[in-house]
Order: C-alpha cells, then structure tokens, then sequence
C-alpha cells in the first residue's frame, strides 16, 4: 500500500482536512480489505496522518469506525408515510437492509459489531447509534397505534427487537444476504403480530 504524503501539521489546532481524510479512509480500507481487520496504522498511512493524529479524535479503533460509518450513512432512515403499518415497515426494512447490505456500511457494521464485544466505548456508541434506528422504527409503531393498527397490549419494544435482531443476526452470525424479499416477509410477520 503507497501512504500518501504527510500533512501540514498544524499544532494542536484541530485539523478539519486531516480528520476528514482519516473517515474517508476508514470505509476504502474495509472494502479493499474485503472486510478483514485493518489496523491503526494503515488508517493513519492511507489518511497520511501519524497515528497520534488518530488518537487525539478518536480513543479507539471502534469508536474511529462507528464515526466512520455515521460520517458515510448520515442519520437517513427513511420517515413512514402514514399509510399503513405494512408499507411502513417495508419501506423502511428495505431501506434498512439496502444501506447495511451496501459497502461500505456492511464492512463497517461488522467491523464495529466486532470491536464493541471488546472496547466497552464502542459498545457504548454503537448502543446509541443503534438507538437512534430503533427511534425511526417506534415512530412507524407510534403511527399504526394512532391509526388503531395495533392490537390492545402489542410489545411494540418487542417487535423492534425482532426487526433490528434478523439484521444484526444476519451480519454478525449467519453473514446471511439482507435481501429486498427478506425486508418483505419481516415486514409481513411483523404488521400481523402487530394486529393479533
């Protein structure tokens, strides 16, 4: 791997272009990677940083990652048409699994999911950003209630678990394909166990 040539260091003043650099780094990586481990050190020579410009933002690998992944997917998560609770949930499980199935977000999810079982500030910040997809979902929930879709008692908290459970069982464990027809089907059973 060529690094490219270091930058103007500019003290202890925060520099915006390096930064950016190190999170365009992180997904070209992963992807060339094919999603195998990279190393702090090639971060900083892809980013042509020193690796203690790293840690100056960013305390570990993880938390680098999940920054990574934020900077590239945004906060996007599609807002629920107000229609109906199945084409709600469709439309946002295929949004879903689309993004997650996408390099580079599916690289970085993995890579993520892996670092947080061991750097408790990455499972810290994965939990939150975690959170704010599963707010997405409840208000798809919040809406169906309003629209009296949702049967007296429905665990709404329950059927997220499922939502979000299929996505990170299928990334993390079975590295199973997120398919358009598997958003469908979740898609289904969820809006029937909704109604039941």
């Amino acid at each position: 791997m060529v690094s490219k040539p270091c930058r103007v260091h500019t003290g202890r003043k925060r520099n915006d272009a390096a930064r950016q650099a190190i999170l365009d780094a992180v997904p070209a990586l992963l992807a060339a990677a094919d999603g195998t481990d990279i190393t702090m050190t090639e971060i900083a020579a892809a980013a042509g940083v020193g690796k203690q410009t790293i840690y100056r933002w960013w305390p570990s690998r993880g938390v680098l990652l999940l920054d990574a992944l934020t900077a590239w997917a945004g906060a996007e998560v599609p807002e629920p048409s107000g229609e109906t609770l199945l084409e709600d949930l469709d439309t946002f499980l295929r949004a879903t699994f689309l993004a997650a199935s996408t390099p580079p977000a599916h690289h970085l999810l993995c890579a993520i999911l892996a670092d947080a079982q061991r750097d408790p500030e990455t499972a810290r910040l994965l939990a939150g950003f975690a959170e704010t997809r599963r707010a997405a979902l409840r208000r798809i929930f919040d809406l169906a209630r309003v629209r009296r879709e949702l049967a007296d008692g429905t665990d709404t908290e329950l059927l997220i678990d499922q939502a979000f459970g299929v996505l990170w069982y299928r990334l993390g464990v079975r590295r199973a394909p997120l398919t358009a027809e598997l958003a469908a089907q979740l898609a289904a059973t969820l809006a029937a166990c909704a109604a039941d």
